[in-house]
């Protein structure tokens, strides 16, 4: 939808742009700084980087490239990877995230690099992203090839491994929508909004940022939020960045807004009429 808007093919989008690279650590290049609900980050509404959780492993490891976020892709969903492991040792400062462990194929490399026998490396690797741990002989060669006490208690540790080559699928597919929502914000909102259509609250958006605010918070307070709730809040704080942004809506118009789409027109987006209770 974004390509129709903008005529770019997103496959030529570079994977190495510094500015959709920045909105991981920082929202400056977004146009504000450190907002009160946005917080520090610009990875609000960006795949894979969009939750409360995530965008805390972001500030823990503060990536600067490509392979820092495929490896912080294998902590979000991974078991025991990252609480109590990963996290453990980049805030202990034992080592940094070039070397801490994110992904299963990662395990295989590191102790093919240590010294081990290919095979050798591969089912220890099997065995850790299944949870099953090492055996007394394992660890004991790892130890003969230096391979450090951090490294292999983190194995022991893992209980499930999320492999390299989907991680690196899903944080090309953020790195790209990361590049619409810094170079063509309307039509990276205009399109977000409209696959999200149904958490939308039209009559609510256009009351403006203190009603927002109102609303956002009492979903944030709810002991337990449905999944309805939770969509609610993500929309809200796309909607409050937008507007942090300096972009804004139009209202819902006969003969102007589409029926479930929302469409860039001057520089604002216009709500669709499915944007109404």
């Amino acid at each position: 939808m974004m390509e129709d808007m903008t005529g770019v093919d997103a496959k030529t989008i570079p994977l190495d742009d510094k500015g959709s690279m920045s909105i991981f650590t920082s929202s400056k290049i977004l146009g504000y700084e450190n907002d009160k609900i946005l917080g520090p980050t610009g990875a609000v509404g960006v795949p894979e980087f969009n939750t409360r959780f995530t965008r805390g492993v972001l500030l823990d490891t503060m990536p600067t490239k490509f392979d820092f976020l495929v490896r912080i892709c294998g902590y979000t969903h991974g078991t025991d990877v990252w609480l109590g492991n990963a996290q453990d040792l980049i805030k202990e400062g034992i080592c940094d995230i070039s070397k801490v462990i994110g992904c299963r194929d990662g395990i295989m490399l590191d102790l093919i690099r240590y010294g081990l026998e290919n095979a050798l490396a591969f089912k220890i690797m099997e065995s850790v992203r299944k949870g099953k741990g090492l055996t007394p002989e394992w660890e004991a060669e790892m130890r003969a090839h230096n391979v450090p006490d951090w490294y292999i208690g983190s194995c022991k540790k893992i209980k499930y491994m999320f492999p390299k080559a989907h991680a690196a699928a899903y944080t090309i597919a953020s790195l790209r929508l990361a590049w619409f929502k810094v170079y063509q914000p309307v039509a990276y909102y205009a399109a977000y909004f409209t696959i999200k259509r149904d958490f939308f609250d039209g009559e609510l958006v256009m009351k403006g940022r203190a009603k927002i605010e109102e609303r956002l918070k009492t979903l944030r307070e709810m002991p337990n939020p449905t999944a309805k709730d939770e969509g609610n809040m993500i929309i809200l704080r796309i909607v409050l960045e937008m507007l942090a942004r300096g972009f804004s809506f139009l209202p819902v118009e006969i003969g102007k807004s589409e029926a479930t789409y929302f469409i860039p027109e001057d520089g604002k987006i216009r709500l669709p009429l499915c944007s109404l209770n």
